[in-house]
């Protein structure tokens, strides 16, 4: 199977495992950079429901790879994670995320990132499935981000669940935009689906901001589409015309 970025001389980068203060709580983190020394662009990779996994962090050497700094805050610190591994088990973890604690969460790991001597002060977010919701939600609600890439994030629709964990649906949400946002679709995704996209782009005409957001569907994809580990969800195409497109993005927005 070819893989989108795949790092092909490993010993280029340098990886650790670090940690930062947010709210009381510490957040572990997997960190990968260039071996070279200089300043770089700053990247927090949000992950999906699987948590800082192999692959999670696998996309993080890859970003680091092609110039930027790239960390893993695991997104799910706070909560207990509970037992079993299939989807049906692992879902519900999505709903245990604290739409107040994810924003402080991800300046804290922002502001970590640029305390750094070898970050260029800039930092973007990208998050995938769960992780792009909360990417575009941080995108609405902080201004500490410089840009942001929000694949698939689920559960952003005005038929949405609010609880109290999701108080307000992101599409109401984005009028708050301030900076650069790619938001990226599956043509055959249900969650967000192509009506949620439309939705989307509705209200960001609205509210005056869609020109802060390219907006992109990928035909024949659907949900995950860039997970390489879950062949029943990769299409090897759509991920190769993805990935240098983020990259092109994060090169445009983040530079000094």
């Amino acid at each position: 199977m070819r893989v989108a970025g795949q790092v092909e001389q490993p010993e280029l980068l340098l990886t650790q495992e670090v940690s930062f203060r947010s709210e009381g709580v510490k957040i572990p983190a997997y960190l990968a950079r260039p071996r070279a020394s200089g300043r770089y662009p700053g990247v927090i990779l949000l992950h999906d429901i699987f948590g800082v996994s192999d692959h999670a962090r696998d996309v993080a050497r890859r970003f680091a790879n092609v110039g930027f700094l790239a960390m893993v805050p695991d997104c799910f610190a706070r909560i207990d994670l509970g037992f079993g591994d299939s989807l049906e088990d692992i879902r519900p973890r999505a709903a245990s995320l604290d739409d107040r604690l994810t924003v402080a969460d991800i300046e804290n790991g922002a502001g970590a990132l640029r305390s750094l001597p070898y970050c260029n002060g800039k930092v973007g977010t990208v998050g995938f499935c769960m992780g792009g919701r909360s990417a575009l939600l941080f995108a609405c609600r902080s201004d500490r981000v410089d840009a942001t890439i929000d694949c698939w994030g689920g559960g952003i629709s005005s038929d949405s669940p609010v609880t109290p964990n999701h108080p307000v649906p992101i599409v109401d949400l984005v009028g708050n935009l301030k900076r650069p946002v790619y938001a990226v679709f599956g043509a055959e995704d249900e969650n967000p689906s192509p009506a949620h996209t439309r939705e989307l782009r509705a209200r960001l005409e609205r509210a005056g901001t869609l020109g802060l957001v390219t907006m992109e569907t990928f035909e024949n994809a659907g949900h995950a589409f860039f997970a390489d580990v879950r062949p029943e969800r990769y299409r090897e195409k759509a991920a190769f015309e993805l990935w240098p497109k983020m990259v092109r993005f994060f090169k445009t927005h983040l530079a000094d």
